[in-house]
């Protein structure tokens, strides 16, 4: 990207969007930083204005400390650190008027360890709604040590050793993101990152190609993509190499030994993805009874417990397709497929789109490393939840339970049975969870608003404000946190602003559970929804089409009376249990 493209793009947003304010905190003149991270994050946003401010000129530490200070006043949705050596100390840099001697080394070790401890701190005291991302020292250390350049010296290691530890102390509190410096190195050059002359005139280190992409890193790193939820893979000459139905169940390989590592490879990233909750389907055309043989050996490293459902048989992939976006009940742009067959990677292309169709590449390393690489790239995720790793079980047993509960004749019997269990938590507000349940639901979602995580906590902060993250449980199994409530009690009336629950948990009457329990907790007389139609949310207009005179439509306020709510409500058999905040916080 060049300056002049970022310029165009950072204008491209209209004025009467909400606004996405950033605060850039770096030591060196942001210039061009800002400049590309306006762009880059616009280019993330197409419903927001993105507005980045700066903070002290040569005072990082001092930058974000104030930012913590002042938060209440200047509502800072992301905060963006730029860390470079001179931050650390003015020493490691061109610019300082400090002499360079001796013992300068050792005292620079000490300063910096004082500073990273003050920059650790005031991130730490940032509002918990601010996303911070990071990065840390990108250009080189100036020729202070007393070794060659091949050489780390033992300043250079404390150095980088004391960086690292920063950075990890952040990452495990999880109030930031550290951009990896490895992957920022094959992207940007080490040594086409540092411009000595414009450092030197204008206090901007960084070449422009450099600032283009440490702004592009940094803004992903402040809003990551969705990762996909789903990988819908081949057989025959990708999971494994041959083609099962010719050579036989043994004939099969992907192992060092049948030169079918890359497969191998395969299996394993298949393997640790769906560990993590990414779920993995099978669409081959092959002979079923072949095919399960060939899951019953024992040295295949992608177990099939893990894999669900399994659509084999010799009709068209974009059917078998399809089907398992039906069983999982997602989107075909959350979803990558993967085939060996341009043809067939073309036929799913066109009868999904949206979908990301990834080539299996056979016999070329170089390919297969991308592909890898790539495919962790989309599933990647920040933390893995005790949700992401029951997802594929969940369904599972979601589908169990339908099959019994399609009986509408026995349909009272069988809930009354199933020992549900319902657990309302009012302390779970600001976890992970809760918002990527908001922002990812579609089909029952009140309204289908998103919020980025300052604009949640600011949400749920306001006085009055109610929120619940629901958890559920019956003999087939734990569904996990499948529902968000959010919304303010004024008098008599409880005001609804989000609600979303996961489609996993339909036909468990669910819904009627959520409303009887706000009821009961808020003591209102009725409720106010903040309805609003969308493509997708035809659930919920459905639900509401049940309770009320007639079906919502656009947007409007939709209000219940517990009177109402109390003709339409059926029998509910959950066990209920409210966790309150006082409960967790002693």
């Amino acid at each position: 990207m060049t300056i002049t493209e970022a310029l165009k793009i950072g204008k491209t947003a209209p004025r009467e969007v909400p606004l996405f304010s950033v605060c850039l905190a770096c030591g060196f003149t942001p210039l061009h930083v800002r400049t590309f991270l306006t762009a880059h994050l616009q280019e993330l946003f197409h419903d927001r204005r993105v507005q980045v401010s700066t903070g002290l000129y040569g005072d990082l530490a001092g930058a974000i400390e104030n930012a913590a200070a002042e938060q209440t006043a200047e509502p800072w949705d992301g905060m963006v650190v730029a860390l470079e050596w001179p931050d650390l100390d003015p020493r490691l840099g061109y610019r300082g008027s400090g002499a360079w001697k001796l013992d300068t080394p050792a005292d620079v070790v000490n300063e910096a360890q004082a500073i990273l401890s003050r920059i650790g701190a005031a991130i730490l005291r940032l509002r918990s709604g601010i996303r911070v991302a990071v990065s840390l020292p990108t250009v080189p250390l100036p020729p202070l040590f007393h070794t060659p350049q091949w050489q780390a010296s033992q300043a250079e290691l404390l150095l980088q050793r004391d960086v690292l530890d920063f950075a990890y102390r952040m990452a495990e509190s999880g109030r930031a993101t550290i951009v990896n410096s490895l992957h920022l190195a094959e992207q940007s050059a080490p040594a086409a990152r540092f411009d000595l002359k414009s450092d030197l005139l204008a206090g901007l280190p960084y070449t422009i190609p450099h600032a283009d992409v440490l702004a592009r890193f940094l803004a992903r790193a402040l809003v990551p993509a969705l990762p996909k939820k789903g990988i819908i893979s081949d057989l025959d000459d990708t999971l494994w190499r041959g083609i099962v139905g010719e050579v036989g169940v043994e004939g099969i390989g992907w192992d060092l030994a049948g030169h079918a590592q890359l497969h191998g490879l395969y299996q394993k990233l298949l393997s640790s993805l769906a560990g993590e909750g990414v779920l993995i389907g099978i669409a081959s055309k092959n002979d079923p009874s072949v095919v399960s043989r060939a899951f019953a050996r024992s040295d295949l490293l992608l177990h099939p417990e893990l894999v669900f459902p399994m659509e084999v048989h010799w009709n068209a992939k974009s059917g078998s397709v399809q089907r398992i976006l039906e069983t999982w009940n997602i989107a075909a742009d959350s979803v990558i497929f993967v085939d060996d067959s341009p043809m067939e990677l073309s036929e799913v292309a066109t009868a999904h789109p949206g979908i990301e169709c990834i080539r299996f590449p056979g016999d070329d390393p170089v390919a297969a490393f991308a592909m890898l690489r790539r495919i962790r790239d989309l599933c990647g995720r920040e933390r893995i939840s005790r949700d992401d790793t029951i997802r594929v079980e969940s369904i599972r047993q979601g589908i169990a339970f339908r099959s019994q509960a399609k009986d509408e004749s026995s349909l009272e019997s069988f809930l009354q049975q199933v020992k549900a269990a319902i657990v309302f938590d009012e302390s779970a507000g600001l976890t992970s969870r809760v918002l990527e349940l908001v922002n990812k639901t579609n089909q029952f979602n009140l309204n289908g608003i998103r919020y980025t995580p300052a604009d949640w906590e600011r949400a749920i902060s306001k006085p009055g404000a109610l929120v619940l993250a629901v958890n559920y449980e019956d003999k087939f199994g734990p569904l996990g946190t499948i529902s968000v409530i959010h919304g303010n009690i004024a008098g008599i009336v409880l005001h609804i602003h989000t609600w979303v629950l996961s489609c996993r948990a339909f036909t468990r009457r669910i819904e009627y559970q959520c409303l009887k329990t706000l009821f009961e907790l808020s003591g209102a007389a009725a409720m106010e929804f903040d309805f609003r139609c969308t493509a997708k949310n035809g659930p919920v207009q459905d639900f509401f089409a049940g309770l009320l005179k007639d079906r919502p439509v656009n947007s409007s306020t939709l209000r219940l009376t517990r009177a109402q709510f109390e003709e339409k409500c059926p029998m509910l058999y959950q066990e209920v249990r409210v966790i309150r905040g006082a409960e967790v916080n002693g």
